[in-house]
């Protein structure tokens, strides 16, 4: 099967919608309001649908990989906005170096676990 893809956007779930809404905005992703239980959060061409619906199975395993320019400025300008002392659950991991590249990680307010990464280019 042949086939060029446009774009990928999977479906997130949130324990509290509006609470959820407010970091991603935060987080410096544009939100645009579809319905009043579900909005598309963009980035540049990339996107994902926020739900206001919360299964814990479905939360607790769900992760986002999202490859950023550069992790260390990224990580930088995550802690600036410090995202812990505002939103109660979000925690914050710090770069970590693999053989791939390196990454830090998010876990938004329900608990959704995001990667923020950049590939070793060789």
């Amino acid at each position: 099967m042949e086939h060029r893809a446009a774009s990928i956007r999977p479906f997130i779930g949130a324990a509290d919608f509006h609470l959820s809404r407010s970091f991603y905005r935060d987080l410096g992703f544009e939100e645009v309001v579809l319905s009043p239980d579900m909005s598309l959060f963009k980035t540049a061409d990339l996107g994902f649908y926020l739900q206001d619906a919360y299964v814990k199975d479905w939360i607790d395993n769900t992760m986002i990989f999202l490859e950023v320019e550069d992790v260390n400025v990224f990580w930088e300008q995550l802690v600036a906005l410090d995202l812990t002392s505002r939103y109660k659950n979000v925690r914050l991991s710090p770069i970590r170096v693999d053989s791939w590249g390196s990454e830090c990680f998010v876990h938004d307010p329900s608990g959704i676990l995001w990667h923020f990464g950049t590939f070793s280019r060789k």
